[in-house]
């Protein structure tokens, strides 16, 4: 078992490539390979007027109440109102095609943005049934709420979706219960590498794309003060460093979105200005990460050293 295959099974990997990354020959010669996923979970959050125990607690204001939010719930629907429209339209003037990670709930109520989002040619991946941790879930409840995922998005797109990320943290069955499942390309549960890897999961070959959460418009949500510049500047950054990196080792980078956060008119123009800068040369690989995983899969047809 190599270093590259040690993740949930019981042990941590805190050696990764161990400072020698293989070379994913990125289309074009690429240097990053660059995800943006755009976080589709309206509908799906926990609203105390829905039956849920208690409300999301994260939106625009740090207050929570213990009964009906009204103010909660509609920050939430201005992403499905307004917010989706406004990016995926951007998305568009660059020709840029991203990745939904969408809740089955939030697809099951809002079916005609999913159909969208396949319209326009983005991938459509999932996000869970409800927009909810999976740690300490049952076995058997999980098991339940992948399926439905799956069958929710694939009814309503006409395509069953290839990719998973858990609303932080998956439980220590999920990897595992996604492999059972079956049909899953890879999953995004981890944040531990600027790479690609393959995991053992049950015996079997599995394909992680870590995500990350500093390059992600709700980090900037934690201050209160989300101000669209400061976001472009850290993206940018960001992307400018490992496509120097990329000149002799290529990496792979993504860029986490929400509609009722970056969809706001005071801070799509940092989204603009992204797209302005990483769409100019030949240094990134723009691409869903359906696509990513599939251009790794043909790559390495066996886990690389």
């Amino acid at each position: 078992m190599t270093s590259q295959t040690r993740i949930h099974s019981g042990h941590r990997d805190f050696v990764g490539y161990a400072g020698s990354p293989p070379d994913p020959r990125w289309p074009g010669g690429a240097k990053v390979a660059l995800s943006f996923v755009l976080n589709f979970e309206e509908g799906a959050e926990f609203a105390v007027s829905e039956g849920d125990a208690l409300n999301e607690g994260i939106y625009e204001v740090d207050h929570r109440l213990e009964g009906p939010d009204p103010c909660v719930e509609s920050h939430f629907e201005y992403g499905s109102r307004a917010g989706w429209w406004r990016i995926m339209d951007l998305f568009d003037a660059y020709g840029v095609k991203a990745t939904v990670s969408a809740c089955g709930r939030a697809v099951e109520r809002s079916p005609a943005l999913a159909r969208d989002a396949v319209r326009r040619g983005h991938e459509v991946a999932a996000h869970g049934w409800r927009w909810e941790s999976h740690a300490g879930m049952e076995e058997g409840a999980e098991r339940r709420a992948i399926a439905r995922t799956v069958e929710t998005i694939a009814d309503v797109t006409g395509a069953r979706p290839v990719g998973w990320h858990t609303r932080s943290a998956a439980s220590q069955n999920t990897r595992r219960l996604l492999v059972e499942e079956g049909g899953f390309l890879y999953d995004c549960d981890a944040y531990n590498d600027d790479l690609p890897y393959f995991a053992s999961v049950s015996g079997k070959r599995h394909l992680v794309l870590p995500y990350a959460f500093d390059t992600n418009d709700m980090h900037f949500q934690h201050t209160q003060r989300f101000r669209g510049a400061d976001f472009a500047d850290y993206i940018i950054g960001a992307f400018d460093w490992l496509a120097r990196e990329g000149a002799s080792a290529p990496k792979m980078m993504s860029v986490g979105l929400h509609l009722r956060m970056i969809g706001r008119p005071g801070r799509i123009g940092a989204l603009d200005a992204i797209l302005r800068h990483v769409t100019q040369g030949d240094a990134a690989w723009i691409a869903p990460r359906a696509a990513i995983a599939r251009h790794w899969l043909a790559t390495f047809p066996e886990a690389p050293r």
